[in-house]
């Protein structure tokens, strides 16, 4: 996997560090004290050193990054994976990266912003590609939905990835929409989604199972 997307992995590393370079060009304007976690009403409710948040934070998530390569690498199972599933385990760290400290320097310079818009509005994202690519995703127990019953049989893995694909991609178009709601009622609208995405492949490949799927 590393040899084959080497390109991949270096870009995916350089853009999870590049929130370093504007932390650097900013220094002198950013405070001791920046937000780095924000609650459901926007407030900023959580706080880290200068330092920390312009250095250590995207150092940590490109840690992170490549320890989820270096396991998935680890499973032989992916020596044949589906190219553009492997591509998401390598690019939703640097947004992510991105979007934190995006957010953390946003928040640090004064200027307001909807940290639950936000979140939301990256979780639909996610939701959306991730469904798409998740049929695409093939037996394995690194990535897509590792279970007892998905693992013990392929064509029970086959069809929950088939239906989660489906699930997450509605639940991401659903959640776009809750982003025209108030805030608050946003989250609230969204919750019964996110258990939905969790919940509903699960009873989905139990079901299967039962019927000896």
């Amino acid at each position: 996997m590393i040899r084959r997307n080497k390109i991949s992995l270096i870009l995916a590393s350089l853009l999870t560090l590049s929130p370093i370079i504007a932390g650097v060009v900013l220094w002198d304007r950013l405070p001791e004290s920046m937000p780095t976690h924000w609650g459901i009403n926007g407030e900023a409710d959580g706080y880290a050193s200068k330092t920390f948040a312009v250095f250590a934070l995207p150092l940590i998530l490109l840690a992170f990054m490549w320890l989820c390569v270096f396991f998935t690498t680890l499973d032989k199972k992916n020596k044949d994976q589906n190219e553009k599933v492997l591509g998401s385990v390598v690019w939703i760290v640097p947004l992510l990266s991105c979007v934190v400290s995006a957010a953390s320097y946003v928040g640090a310079l004064g200027y307001k912003f909807s940290s639950a818009r936000i979140i939301l509005s990256a979780f639909a994202l996610m939701f959306i590609v991730i469904g798409n690519y998740m049929p695409k995703c093939k037996q394995n127990r690194t990535i897509g939905i590792k279970i007892k019953w998905t693992l013990e049989s392929e064509e029970n893995w086959l069809r929950t990835h088939r239906f989660a694909g489906i699930v997450w991609f509605v639940s991401g178009i659903f959640m776009i929409f809750c982003l025209l709601l108030p805030e608050n009622a946003a989250f609230i609208v969204s919750l019964p989604i996110l258990l939905a995405v969790v919940g509903a492949p699960i009873i989905y490949s139990y079901l299967l199972h039962k019927k000896g799927i």
